[in-house]
Protein backbone atom coordinates (compact mmCIF):
# COMPACT_ATOMS: atom_id res chain seq x y z
CA UNK A 1 0.00 0.00 0.00
CA UNK A 2 1.44 3.44 -1.48
CA UNK A 3 0.68 6.49 1.42
CA UNK A 4 2.07 9.76 1.69
CA UNK A 5 0.99 13.17 3.60
CA UNK A 6 2.52 16.54 2.27
CA UNK A 7 1.51 19.07 5.35
CA UNK A 8 1.73 22.59 5.90
CA UNK A 9 1.57 24.36 2.36
CA UNK A 10 5.12 24.84 1.49
CA UNK A 11 6.23 21.51 1.37
CA UNK A 12 7.02 20.51 -1.94
CA UNK A 13 5.88 23.60 -3.07
CA UNK A 14 8.05 25.44 -6.04
CA UNK A 15 7.75 28.73 -7.72
CA UNK A 16 5.57 28.98 -11.22
CA UNK A 17 7.80 30.85 -13.58
CA UNK A 18 11.32 29.06 -14.50
CA UNK A 19 13.97 30.67 -16.94
CA UNK A 20 16.58 28.10 -17.80
CA UNK A 21 18.88 29.09 -20.87
CA UNK A 22 22.49 30.78 -22.00
CA UNK A 23 21.50 34.46 -21.68
CA UNK A 24 18.46 34.19 -19.82
CA UNK A 25 19.49 36.64 -17.70
CA UNK A 26 18.28 39.77 -19.81
CA UNK A 27 14.80 38.51 -19.42
CA UNK A 28 14.82 39.98 -16.26
CA UNK A 29 13.00 43.21 -17.24
CA UNK A 30 10.03 40.98 -18.42
CA UNK A 31 9.53 39.05 -15.45
CA UNK A 32 9.72 42.50 -13.11
CA UNK A 33 7.46 43.80 -15.66
CA UNK A 34 5.42 40.36 -15.35
CA UNK A 35 5.31 41.27 -11.12
CA UNK A 36 4.02 44.42 -11.67
CA UNK A 37 7.26 45.49 -10.28
CA UNK A 38 7.55 49.62 -10.51
CA UNK A 39 10.25 49.30 -7.77
CA UNK A 40 12.56 46.69 -7.44
CA UNK A 41 15.29 45.95 -5.33
CA UNK A 42 18.39 43.91 -6.47
CA UNK A 43 20.22 41.78 -3.67
CA UNK A 44 23.86 40.57 -3.68
CA UNK A 45 26.76 39.55 -1.56
CA UNK A 46 29.23 42.20 -1.94
CA UNK A 47 31.16 40.19 -3.68
CA UNK A 48 28.63 39.98 -6.90
CA UNK A 49 27.94 43.86 -6.71
CA UNK A 50 29.40 44.62 -10.16
CA UNK A 51 26.82 41.90 -11.16
CA UNK A 52 24.07 43.25 -9.59
CA UNK A 53 24.63 46.79 -10.74
CA UNK A 54 24.44 44.70 -14.30
CA UNK A 55 20.85 43.35 -13.56
CA UNK A 56 19.95 47.06 -11.98
CA UNK A 57 20.73 48.34 -15.20
CA UNK A 58 18.66 45.77 -17.31
CA UNK A 59 15.98 46.54 -14.86
CA UNK A 60 16.23 50.02 -15.74
CA UNK A 61 13.68 52.89 -14.31
CA UNK A 62 11.93 50.05 -12.49
CA UNK A 63 15.23 49.33 -10.38
CA UNK A 64 15.04 51.35 -7.19
CA UNK A 65 18.57 50.10 -6.26
CA UNK A 66 21.32 47.90 -4.98
CA UNK A 67 21.28 46.04 -1.49
CA UNK A 68 24.59 44.48 -2.09
CA UNK A 69 25.26 43.25 1.77
CA UNK A 70 24.30 39.33 1.98
CA UNK A 71 26.39 37.59 3.59
CA UNK A 72 26.26 33.59 4.37
CA UNK A 73 23.77 32.01 7.01
CA UNK A 74 21.58 34.87 7.23
CA UNK A 75 22.38 37.03 10.41
CA UNK A 76 18.73 37.88 11.86
CA UNK A 77 20.37 41.50 12.44
CA UNK A 78 21.00 41.56 8.62
CA UNK A 79 17.54 40.37 7.84
CA UNK A 80 15.96 42.93 10.16
CA UNK A 81 18.18 45.95 8.50
CA UNK A 82 16.95 44.67 5.54
CA UNK A 83 13.78 44.88 6.21
CA UNK A 84 14.11 48.38 7.29
CA UNK A 85 15.62 49.15 4.14
CA UNK A 86 12.99 48.06 1.81
CA UNK A 87 10.33 49.88 3.66
CA UNK A 88 12.24 53.31 3.74
CA UNK A 89 12.93 52.85 -0.12
CA UNK A 90 9.29 51.56 -0.91
CA UNK A 91 10.50 48.42 -2.47
CA UNK A 92 7.28 46.59 -4.65
CA UNK A 93 9.52 42.98 -5.53
CA UNK A 94 13.25 41.98 -4.93
CA UNK A 95 15.55 40.27 -7.15
CA UNK A 96 18.48 38.18 -6.19
CA UNK A 97 21.74 37.60 -8.10
CA UNK A 98 23.95 35.19 -6.76
CA UNK A 99 23.91 32.01 -4.24
CA UNK A 100 22.20 31.28 -0.66
CA UNK A 101 23.65 34.17 1.11
CA UNK A 102 21.79 36.88 -1.60
CA UNK A 103 18.58 34.55 -1.65
CA UNK A 104 18.68 33.83 1.83
CA UNK A 105 18.58 38.52 2.91
CA UNK A 106 15.58 38.40 0.73
CA UNK A 107 13.75 35.26 2.10
CA UNK A 108 14.52 37.12 5.36
CA UNK A 109 13.13 40.23 4.25
CA UNK A 110 9.99 38.50 2.70
CA UNK A 111 9.01 36.25 5.91
CA UNK A 112 8.11 39.78 7.61
CA UNK A 113 7.65 42.08 4.32
CA UNK A 114 5.66 40.01 1.59
CA UNK A 115 7.13 41.00 -1.92
CA UNK A 116 7.38 38.97 -5.07
CA UNK A 117 10.99 37.74 -5.53
CA UNK A 118 12.63 36.79 -8.59
CA UNK A 119 16.09 34.55 -8.02
CA UNK A 120 18.61 34.46 -10.12
CA UNK A 121 20.71 31.45 -9.52
CA UNK A 122 24.45 31.85 -9.76
CA UNK A 123 25.78 28.77 -8.05
CA UNK A 124 24.13 25.28 -7.21
CA UNK A 125 22.65 26.28 -3.97
CA UNK A 126 19.06 24.97 -4.44
CA UNK A 127 17.91 27.84 -1.98
CA UNK A 128 16.44 30.02 -5.01
CA UNK A 129 13.75 27.15 -4.85
CA UNK A 130 12.62 26.69 -1.59
CA UNK A 131 10.01 28.50 0.80
CA UNK A 132 12.55 27.33 3.87
CA UNK A 133 15.70 29.92 5.54
CA UNK A 134 18.19 29.26 7.70
CA UNK A 135 18.23 32.62 9.72
CA UNK A 136 20.97 32.67 12.78
CA UNK A 137 19.98 33.88 15.97
CA UNK A 138 21.82 33.97 18.93
CA UNK A 139 24.63 31.69 17.20
CA UNK A 140 22.58 29.01 16.24
CA UNK A 141 20.72 28.61 12.93
CA UNK A 142 17.31 28.13 12.99
CA UNK A 143 14.87 27.05 10.24
CA UNK A 144 11.71 29.58 9.13
CA UNK A 145 9.26 28.21 6.58
CA UNK A 146 6.69 30.32 5.05
CA UNK A 147 5.15 31.01 1.72
CA UNK A 148 5.95 34.57 1.98
CA UNK A 149 9.89 33.17 0.98
CA UNK A 150 9.00 31.32 -1.67
CA UNK A 151 9.98 33.22 -5.33
CA UNK A 152 8.11 33.55 -8.15
CA UNK A 153 10.45 33.48 -10.54
CA UNK A 154 13.61 31.38 -11.18
CA UNK A 155 15.85 32.69 -13.50
CA UNK A 156 18.79 30.16 -14.73
CA UNK A 157 21.76 31.20 -16.97
CA UNK A 158 24.50 29.10 -17.01
CA UNK A 159 26.70 31.46 -18.31
CA UNK A 160 26.45 33.50 -14.86
CA UNK A 161 28.43 30.40 -13.53
CA UNK A 162 31.18 30.36 -15.50
CA UNK A 163 33.33 32.63 -13.24
CA UNK A 164 32.44 30.77 -10.06
CA UNK A 165 35.66 29.26 -8.82
CA UNK A 166 36.35 25.72 -8.81
CA UNK A 167 36.47 24.95 -5.16
CA UNK A 168 33.11 27.27 -4.48
CA UNK A 169 31.24 25.42 -7.49
CA UNK A 170 32.78 21.90 -5.76
CA UNK A 171 31.50 22.93 -2.60
CA UNK A 172 28.34 24.12 -3.94
CA UNK A 173 27.36 21.05 -6.18
CA UNK A 174 28.30 18.87 -2.89
CA UNK A 175 25.39 20.80 -1.05
CA UNK A 176 22.93 20.11 -3.94
CA UNK A 177 23.60 16.57 -3.48
CA UNK A 178 23.29 16.76 0.05
CA UNK A 179 19.85 17.54 -0.76
CA UNK A 180 19.26 14.93 -3.28
CA UNK A 181 20.20 12.46 -0.58
CA UNK A 182 18.64 13.91 2.75
CA UNK A 183 15.17 14.32 0.69
CA UNK A 184 14.25 10.76 -0.32
CA UNK A 185 13.82 8.96 3.32
CA UNK A 186 11.60 12.33 4.92
CA UNK A 187 7.62 11.76 5.83
CA UNK A 188 6.87 14.83 3.84
CA UNK A 189 8.38 14.58 0.71
CA UNK A 190 5.95 13.27 -2.32
CA UNK A 191 6.80 10.97 -5.03
CA UNK A 192 7.11 13.75 -7.81
CA UNK A 193 9.97 15.03 -5.99
CA UNK A 194 11.69 12.26 -4.72
CA UNK A 195 11.99 11.29 -9.12
CA UNK A 196 13.80 14.81 -9.24
CA UNK A 197 16.30 13.82 -6.04
CA UNK A 198 17.28 10.86 -8.20
CA UNK A 199 17.38 12.71 -11.55
CA UNK A 200 19.07 15.85 -9.95
CA UNK A 201 21.88 13.48 -7.92
CA UNK A 202 22.70 12.11 -11.43
CA UNK A 203 23.00 15.35 -13.20
CA UNK A 204 25.40 16.39 -10.41
CA UNK A 205 26.87 13.24 -9.55
CA UNK A 206 28.56 13.15 -13.09
CA UNK A 207 28.25 16.89 -13.59
CA UNK A 208 30.46 18.03 -11.18
CA UNK A 209 33.70 16.19 -11.49
CA UNK A 210 33.67 17.65 -15.16
CA UNK A 211 33.25 21.18 -13.93
CA UNK A 212 36.04 20.48 -11.71
CA UNK A 213 38.55 19.39 -14.07
CA UNK A 214 37.38 22.21 -17.10
CA UNK A 215 35.40 24.99 -15.07
CA UNK A 216 35.21 26.83 -19.01
CA UNK A 217 33.14 23.92 -20.25
CA UNK A 218 29.58 25.50 -20.60
CA UNK A 219 27.69 22.47 -21.23
CA UNK A 220 28.53 20.91 -18.40
CA UNK A 221 28.30 24.17 -15.84
CA UNK A 222 24.54 23.84 -17.78
CA UNK A 223 24.25 20.45 -16.67
CA UNK A 224 25.26 20.92 -13.49
CA UNK A 225 22.99 24.24 -12.87
CA UNK A 226 20.24 22.29 -14.61
CA UNK A 227 20.71 19.19 -11.51
CA UNK A 228 20.81 22.03 -8.93
CA UNK A 229 17.79 22.88 -9.87
CA UNK A 230 16.29 19.37 -9.56
CA UNK A 231 17.91 19.12 -6.30
CA UNK A 232 16.29 22.39 -5.00
CA UNK A 233 13.10 20.52 -6.05
CA UNK A 234 13.99 18.12 -3.49
CA UNK A 235 14.79 20.36 -1.08
CA UNK A 236 10.97 21.45 -1.00
CA UNK A 237 10.20 17.96 0.15
CA UNK A 238 11.82 18.34 3.04
CA UNK A 239 15.15 17.81 5.02
CA UNK A 240 16.78 16.09 8.19
CA UNK A 241 19.69 14.92 9.61
CA UNK A 242 21.81 16.01 7.05
CA UNK A 243 20.72 19.63 6.72
CA UNK A 244 20.61 19.66 10.56
CA UNK A 245 24.28 18.98 10.94
CA UNK A 246 25.23 21.15 8.32
CA UNK A 247 23.39 23.77 9.72
CA UNK A 248 25.21 23.73 13.06
CA UNK A 249 28.53 23.68 11.47
CA UNK A 250 27.64 26.54 9.73
CA UNK A 251 25.50 28.98 11.94
CA UNK A 252 27.62 28.02 15.22
CA UNK A 253 30.64 27.09 13.58
CA UNK A 254 31.21 29.63 10.90
CA UNK A 255 31.67 26.77 8.51
CA UNK A 256 31.10 27.86 4.59
CA UNK A 257 27.92 26.49 3.69
CA UNK A 258 28.87 24.29 0.63
CA UNK A 259 31.55 22.69 2.35
CA UNK A 260 29.53 22.14 6.13
CA UNK A 261 27.32 20.07 3.82
CA UNK A 262 30.89 18.38 1.76
CA UNK A 263 32.16 17.25 5.07
CA UNK A 264 28.73 15.94 6.38
CA UNK A 265 27.17 13.96 3.05
CA UNK A 266 29.31 10.78 2.81
CA UNK A 267 28.90 9.53 6.46
CA UNK A 268 25.36 10.73 6.78
CA UNK A 269 24.20 8.71 3.54
CA UNK A 270 26.06 5.46 5.05
CA UNK A 271 24.61 6.05 8.23
CA UNK A 272 21.28 6.07 6.41
CA UNK A 273 22.55 3.15 3.49
CA UNK A 274 22.48 0.75 6.66
CA UNK A 275 19.49 1.68 8.44
CA UNK A 276 17.10 2.73 5.63
CA UNK A 277 18.07 1.37 2.24
CA UNK A 278 14.67 0.55 0.61
CA UNK A 279 14.60 4.99 0.29
CA UNK A 280 18.05 5.18 -1.06
CA UNK A 281 18.10 2.65 -3.86
CA UNK A 282 17.11 5.08 -6.40
CA UNK A 283 19.80 7.24 -5.31
CA UNK A 284 22.14 4.57 -5.22
CA UNK A 285 20.92 3.47 -8.72
CA UNK A 286 21.65 7.67 -10.39
CA UNK A 287 25.15 7.33 -8.89
CA UNK A 288 25.73 3.86 -10.56
CA UNK A 289 26.42 2.40 -6.82
CA UNK A 290 24.93 0.04 -4.63
CA UNK A 291 23.31 0.79 -1.54
CA UNK A 292 25.61 -0.33 0.82
CA UNK A 293 28.72 1.58 -0.90
CA UNK A 294 26.86 4.78 -1.04
CA UNK A 295 28.52 6.82 1.07
CA UNK A 296 31.80 5.71 -0.04
CA UNK A 297 31.03 6.87 -3.92
CA UNK A 298 29.96 9.62 -2.30
CA UNK A 299 33.23 10.30 -0.31
CA UNK A 300 35.21 9.32 -3.57
CA UNK A 301 33.51 12.16 -5.65
CA UNK A 302 34.30 14.57 -3.21
CA UNK A 303 37.81 13.61 -3.33
CA UNK A 304 37.82 13.87 -7.20
CA UNK A 305 36.66 17.81 -6.60
CA UNK A 306 39.60 18.52 -4.17
CA UNK A 307 37.64 19.19 -0.99
CA UNK A 308 38.64 18.63 2.38
CA UNK A 309 38.50 14.87 3.88
CA UNK A 310 37.73 15.20 7.84
CA UNK A 311 36.35 18.26 9.50
CA UNK A 312 39.65 18.39 11.76
CA UNK A 313 41.39 19.70 7.95
CA UNK A 314 39.12 23.11 8.46
CA UNK A 315 40.62 23.76 11.78
CA UNK A 316 37.67 22.92 13.83
CA UNK A 317 38.82 22.54 17.55
CA UNK A 318 38.48 19.19 18.77
CA UNK A 319 36.75 19.69 22.07
CA UNK A 320 33.79 21.79 20.31
CA UNK A 321 32.60 17.85 18.94
CA UNK A 322 30.44 17.38 22.15
CA UNK A 323 29.02 21.16 21.60
CA UNK A 324 28.17 20.22 17.75
CA UNK A 325 26.35 17.52 18.87
CA UNK A 326 24.37 18.74 21.42
CA UNK A 327 23.03 21.75 19.35
CA UNK A 328 22.15 19.16 16.33
CA UNK A 329 19.77 17.16 18.52
CA UNK A 330 18.63 20.24 20.44
CA UNK A 331 17.73 21.36 16.54
CA UNK A 332 16.45 18.40 14.79
CA UNK A 333 13.37 18.87 13.11
CA UNK A 334 11.96 15.26 14.02
CA UNK A 335 11.78 13.98 9.91
CA UNK A 336 14.68 11.57 10.55
CA UNK A 337 13.95 8.51 9.38
CA UNK A 338 16.20 6.78 12.42
CA UNK A 339 16.04 8.61 16.05
CA UNK A 340 18.32 11.64 16.19
CA UNK A 341 19.89 10.70 19.06
CA UNK A 342 23.47 11.32 20.81
CA UNK A 343 24.49 8.03 19.89
CA UNK A 344 23.96 8.32 16.38
CA UNK A 345 24.96 11.66 15.80
CA UNK A 346 28.58 11.10 17.93
CA UNK A 347 28.74 7.89 14.99
CA UNK A 348 28.38 10.34 12.33
CA UNK A 349 30.22 13.12 13.83
CA UNK A 350 33.24 11.10 14.76
CA UNK A 351 33.72 9.92 11.31
CA UNK A 352 33.69 13.25 9.88
CA UNK A 353 36.59 14.26 12.03
CA UNK A 354 38.26 11.58 11.62
CA UNK A 355 38.09 11.77 7.35
CA UNK A 356 38.24 8.04 6.88
CA UNK A 357 36.16 6.79 3.58
CA UNK A 358 32.85 4.63 5.44
CA UNK A 359 32.89 1.45 5.09
CA UNK A 360 30.77 -0.53 3.56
Amino acid sequence: MISFKCPGGVYNAIPGRILFGRGSLKDVVGEVEHLGGKKALVISTPGRKPLAERTAALIGGSCVGILPEAVSQVPIELAIEGRKKVREMGADCLVTVGGGAAVGLAKGIAYEVKLPIINIATTYSGSEVTGFCGMTIDGVKQMHISLNMLASTLIYDPELTLSLPVKVSAASAMNALAHCVDAVYVSTVNPVVAIAAAEGAKHVFEAAPAVAAAPDDIEARERLLLGSYLAGIALTGGFALQHGLAHVLGGTFHIEHGLAHALVLPYVAAFHAHRVPAALVPIAAALKTNVSDLGGAIYDMRAKLGLPSSLRETGFAEKDLDKLVRITIETDNGYNPVPVTEEAVSEIVAQMWGGERPRR
